[in-house]
């Protein structure tokens, strides 16, 4: 394991989970990949299934969280009603409360009784898995330096993890880091079809297309210039490049596309918000 990997094997705070659904358990596998203790994770789920090799699980509230803990919102937003009052009773100055529900602002989470200063809403992706996701993190400015800190170190095996100054921006950024992987897949769905349809072998055309994008994505990712300037780098006047974007830049079809898109997803994010609350 790499010395990049093992950035939490000194990680020291207790983590308790409250619920361990996809994305929750994503994260957690991504951290012990890192090097966190299984002995610091406790997981509330009610199956009581088991999540890893040294993992507590356990299926109702204790009768009190770790001391210092960094507490974990994994399960669904709708299930906030139920486990709210369990919270409530046993919340301390020393915990710190990690949310990754959607919809559920700082202001719903201080109703049901976290303070505003001990509470972080962490809006993650799929591939966190990998270590390549985008963790985009709030917090009231009443939170301390430390806690953010903390936040900081246990989210960086993540991929990248980056702070956001205005809550309201919260869709609009899930929308674009959260949805973006479907919406990624599709446009490498499309190209494979695209070039099926044109007469390359499907199950090619689909192997192509993924080497071309993991390729194309990690250049971007390294290169000094934006995405942008790289395309044009790439289209040699008169060529085949060229020709193709030509078709996507047509009265800026593409970007008008996912423009409608990123709008679409996020708006569905504030109607959501308002039926939650």
């Amino acid at each position: 394991m790499s010395e990049g990997l093992t950035m939490l094997d000194r990680f020291d705070r207790p983590l308790f989970l409250i619920g361990c659904g996809t994305m929750a358990g994503a994260m957690l596998s991504r951290w012990l990949e890192c090097g966190l203790d299984p002995s610091l994770v406790t997981v509330l789920r009610p199956s009581g299934k088991a999540v890893g090799e040294g993992i507590a699980v356990i299926t109702s509230f204790p009768d009190s969280l770790p001391e210092q803990a960094l507490v974990l919102l994994g399960m669904k937003p709708q299930q906030l009603g139920s486990v709210a009052p369990e919270l409530k009773t046993r919340w301390r100055e020393d915990l710190t409360l990690l949310s990754l529900l959607a919809g559920v602002s700082v202001g719903r989470l201080e109703e049901a009784g976290v303070p505003r200063s001990q509470t972080i809403r962490v809006m993650p992706n799929t591939p966190v898995a990998l270590g390549k996701g985008v963790c985009a993190l709030y917090a009231d400015s009443s939170m301390s330096e430390m806690r953010r800190q903390l936040a900081d170190r246990l989210l960086a095996p993540l991929g990248l993890a980056e702070w956001i100054a205005d809550e309201g921006q919260y869709n609009l950024v899930t929308a674009l880091t959260g949805c973006g992987p479907a919406f990624l897949f599709r446009f490498i769905d499309a190209l494979a079809q695209g070039a099926a349809e044109l007469g390359l072998e499907p199950a090619q055309a689909q192997r192509f297309a993924i080497a071309m994008v993991d390729g194309a994505a990690a250049l971007a990712k390294n290169a000094v210039d934006a995405p942008g300037v790289l395309a044009e780098k790439v289209a040699s006047k008169g060529g085949m490049t060229r020709e193709g974007l030509n078709i996507l830049d047509e009265e800026r079809r593409l970007e008008r596309l996912l423009l409608d898109t990123l709008r679409a997803a996020r708006d569905r994010g504030v109607e959501l918000e308002k039926l939650a609350s």
